[in-house]
């Protein structure tokens, strides 16, 4: 918008100058010449008292000699009494001009070597017509034109210069403003509630900066209502977990036992960590940068390990392929963990008992897919229960768990599918994307080292190098 501005006012001004300069170029050459001719006038008009007078040409000599410039004027005077014409100075315009001249008895120029030659007829006593010859040369006739052309493009310039300062610093003031709101409103949208814009400039934009500034204050204190909602919800919990750690601290002992009062800890402990990240207001994000992230393998059997003893007691099958060698991936520890419990406790909460259930681990060159799949009845509609809020339709179904997962997975660039397993059943697919690159959701069939096949009823499905036991 600057450059545009100062674009046109440069078109504008130029134009003015050109319209202005060129025709008063002119009239300054007319009048220079006008100028020139004017003298030459004057000389000849001081000759013609003399010639009307006498006709001798020592006379006429001296004459000419006083009123001329050097050699710039000379006298034609006509044939009479026998005697040849005779000329007086040095003569440079033709016969056939003088003689015009003195037929039509009237003054006019003609083009000659060097200039112009003004001719002025004059009476003699005689009753004859005498021609009077002024020579103006081109440099009297052009002469202070290049100074004030030269004077007249400096002034257009400086006119030129000083309208494009005046429209850069109106651009300035003009597009500063809108550049300050559209900085702000990138940094309010990467999460920097602290971002406002300055409200000044013109009036539309001053308007859209108080706009700017109520807006992003309103998304802080709806963002602070809901921190505190989720703190206060959250802490609601307290009590009946209370009650939960006091009964299982009763159960006595065993492994039964101790995996109960392990889960309940657990539960306080992630019951905490949401009412400090509610309250301190820094949101979880996942990691980044060369380092950070943790072994994907490692949470796997971790997390497994915690959900292998109730899989035991429920008579469910279960398997981990990929998970014997590091992993790693630019995801916290903590959230890879809450979205595996999320997606295992789905298939202990929506399928019968003894089910079994897998988790593989696939480990590409620039992508690692998780997945977890079971041989339970399915999901019948995919597409709402990855819908937050939502969930498979079933009874304690939210679909929160699914938009952890997805979340997650999204952070990193990758997606989260879900398909009909190998096993019969609903198989949830993970991508986490390793470099970051990929941030929209495309097909991935180009990935090199994950390799898909369809299953005979069409879903999408790995290929897996381990079966169930």
């Amino acid at each position: 918008m600057r450059w545009a501005l100062v674009k046109v006012s440069l078109a504008v001004t130029a134009m003015v100058v050109v319209a202005f300069a060129v025709p008063l170029g002119l009239v300054i050459r007319e009048m220079a010449r006008d100028r020139a001719f004017a003298g030459a006038e004057r000389e000849a008009a001081a000759v013609a008292p003399a010639l009307s007078i006498t006709t001798d040409r020592a006379q006429l000599e001296r004459v000419v000699a006083s009123a001329g410039s050097g050699t710039a004027m000379a006298v034609h005077l006509p044939a009479a009494g026998g005697e040849q014409p005779l000329d007086i100075g040095r003569r440079r315009a033709s016969d056939e001009d003088v003689a015009a001249v003195r037929k039509l008895g009237r003054a006019s120029t003609s083009t000659v070597p060097g200039g112009s030659a003004l001719l002025q007829p004059v009476a003699l006593s005689s009753g004859e017509i005498a021609v009077v010859e002024v020579f103006v040369p081109e440099s009297a006739v052009t002469n202070g034109v290049g100074t004030a052309w030269a004077v007249l493009a400096a002034v257009g310039a400086a006119l030129v210069v000083g309208s494009v300062a005046v429209a850069d610093r109106l651009g300035v003031r003009m597009v500063r403003p809108a550049q300050r709101l559209v900085e702000g409103a990138h940094e309010l949208g990467e999460g920097k509630l602290g971002a406002r814009v300055p409200e000044e400039g013109p009036t539309e934009l001053r308007l859209a900066a108080v706009a700017f500034n109520s807006m992003a204050d309103q998304v802080v204190q709806l963002l602070a209502n809901e921190r505190e909602l989720a703190a206060d919800l959250s802490h609601r919990l307290r009590t009946p977990l209370t009650v939960l750690r006091l009964n299982a601290a009763s159960l006595g002992d065993g492994p039964a036992a101790e995996q109960t009062r392990a889960a309940v800890e657990q539960l306080e402990r992630e019951v905490d960590t949401i009412i400090r990240t509610a309250r301190d207001a820094k949101p979880q994000t996942a990691a980044a940068g060369p380092g950070a992230g943790c072994d994907a393998a490692e949470v796997v059997r971790e997390r497994m390990g915690f959900w292998s003893a109730l899989a035991e007691d429920e008579g469910r099958k279960w398997r981990v392929a990929g998970a014997d060698r590091p992993v790693r991936i630019p995801v916290a520890r903590a959230d890879l963990a809450a979205g595996l419990d999320a997606l295992l406790g789905n298939v202990f909460r929506h399928t019968p008992e003894g089910t079994a259930f897998a988790v593989d681990v696939h480990n590409g060159e620039d992508a690692v897919i998780v997945l977890v799949s079971d041989a339970g009845p399915g999901i019948a509609d995919p597409e709402a229960a990855m819908a937050r809020g939502r969930g498979s339709g079933t009874d304690g179904s939210t679909g929160l768990g699914l938009d952890i997962v997805r979340r997650l997975a999204e952070s990193t660039g990758g997606d989260v599918r879900i398909g009909r397993s190998v096993l019969g059943g609903t198989e949830v697919r993970i991508w986490i994307q390793l470099d970051g690159r990929d941030r929209s959701p495309r097909r991935r069939g180009h990935r090199g080292s994950v390799r898909r096949r369809r299953t005979g009823r069409g879903a999408l499905s790995f290929n897996r190098s381990r079966s169930l036991p």
